[in-house]
């Protein structure tokens, strides 16, 4: 009876183990797209800043152009 118990604890142990290493190389993957990401960002923000581009210069979508 204790036997099959310590197995069934160690079965479940295995498991978990298994899912928490499964667990950390998904976080870690995530982790790798976001820093790439902000990489991304960072280098798009630089080449509106290198054009002179700021976020209240843009403009809005419904405006129409300076030719109508």
């Amino acid at each position: 009876m204790h036997e099959e118990r310590l197995i069934e604890i160690e079965i479940k142990l295995t498991r978990q183990e298994d899912l928490v290493d499964e667990l950390n190389k998904t976080i870690f993957r995530q982790q790798q797209r976001i820093d790439d990401l902000s990489a991304i960002i960072a280098e798009l923000a630089r080449r509106l800043a290198e054009a002179g581009i700021q976020g209240n210069e843009m403009m809005p979508i419904n405006e129409k152009p300076p030719h109508y």
